[in-house]
C-alpha cells in the first residue's frame, strides 16, 4: 500500500515533466550571453526558463528541474549560456546566480501554490519576481562580491543592470504560464497537486 501511495505522488509523467524544462532552461541558454556595464555576471535568458519551471510545476518539481540541469552542467555538459559547463562554472562570479536557481524555481513555485486553482496574472508575476529575481540576487550576489573581491554595495549596484530585463522575463513568463494553464488545467500547480491527491496524476 506505501508503495502504490508513493506512486500516486510521484508520477512518472512528472519526471517526463521535470526533463522537459531542465531541457528548456539549457535551450534558453543557445542563444548565448551578454556582458553589460563591466558586469561578471552575464544576463542570459535562462533565468526565464527558471521562472517558467517555477509557475508551471510548481515547488518540488521546478527545483529538481533544475537540480537536473546542474547536475549534467557539473558532469561537464555545455548546457549553461555561452555552450558553458563543467564544474569551473560552480566557482565563478555565476556560482551564486546559479546554485540560486533551485531555491528561486521552488520559492515561484511555492508562491504559485498558495495562488490556488486559478492564479492571476498578477500573482504569477509577484512569485516570479520574489523567487526568479529577488531569491536569485540574494545568493548570487553575496558571491559574486566575494569571488571577484568587489565590494557587497558596488556588486549589488552592478546587478541593478540585471532588472530590466529580469522584469521582462518576469511579465513573459507568467503570460506565458497564464495562456498554458488555461488551455491545460494540470499546468496549474494547485490543480496538479489535488489530481495526484486524489489518485489521478500520470
Amino acid at each position: 500500500m506505501n508503495d502504490v501511495g508513493k506512486q500516486r505522488r510521484f508520477p512518472t509523467g512528472d519526471l517526463a515533466r521535470v526533463a522537459v524544462f531542465a531541457a528548456l532552461i539549457a535551450v534558453l541558454g543557445m542563444p548565448g550571453s551578454l556582458n553589460v556595464f563591466g558586469n561578471a555576471v552575464p544576463i542570459t535568458l535562462q533565468t526565464l526558463g527558471v521562472m517558467l519551471a517555477g509557475v508551471i510545476l510548481g515547488t518540488w518539481r521546478a527545483a529538481l528541474a533544475v537540480v537536473v540541469l546542474l547536475v549534467l552542467v557539473a558532469a561537464g555538459l555545455p548546457l549553461l549560456s555561452g555552450g558553458r559547463g563543467g564544474l569551473g562554472a560552480f566557482v565563478g562570479p555565476s556560482a551564486g546566480f546559479l546554485i540560486g536557481w533551485i531555491p528561486g524555481a521552488a520559492v515561484t513555485g511555492w508562491l504559485v501554490e498558495r495562488a490556488g486553482r486559478d492564479p492571476g496574472i498578477v500573482r504569477l508575476v509577484v512569485a516570479c519576481l520574489v523567487g526568479g529575481v529577488g531569491v536569485i540576487y540574494l545568493f548570487g550576489i553575496p558571491v559574486q562580491a566575494v569571488v571577484t573581491g568587489v565590494p557587497l554595495g558596488t556588486t549589488a549596484l552592478l546587478s541593478l543592470a540585471f532588472l530590466p530585463g529580469d522584469l521582462i522575463k518576469a511579465v513573459l513568463a507568467s503570460v506565458i504560464a497564464r495562456g498554458t494553464q488555461r488551455a491545460y488545467p494540470d499546468a496549474i500547480p494547485a490543480v496538479h497537486q489535488e489530481r495526484l491527491r486524489a489518485g489521478g496524476g500520470r
